[in-house]
């Protein structure tokens, strides 16, 4: 399946150059492994596509509600120093 989704420029740029291998998404809509995530350029100033797209094969997806995070870390810690998400290479 192909999944469409607005990506903002300085998030876009960061995928082109290779530096950004993630997505932080809102669980929203249904995605799953070996899905096509196409990604466009969205100029939310203009509030207009810029032309640009890419497209990324989908591999693992993880789902969580903040609340399910409690089970590591305790809420109070979770409001304080927030949530990273990090990027695994070889």
């Amino acid at each position: 399946m192909k999944i469409e989704k607005k990506i903002w420029p300085e998030y876009f740029q960061e995928i082109i150059n290779g530096k950004k291998t993630f997505e932080l998404r809102l669980n929203d809509f249904s995605i799953s492994e070996s899905d096509t995530l196409l990604l466009k350029e969205w100029n939310p100033t203009t509030k207009s596509y810029t032309g640009r797209e890419i497209e990324k094969k989908i591999g693992y997806v993880g789902k969580w509600k903040i609340s399910d995070l409690t089970k590591f870390w305790p809420q109070e810690e979770i409001d304080e120093k927030g949530i990273q998400i990090i990027s695994l290479k070889d």
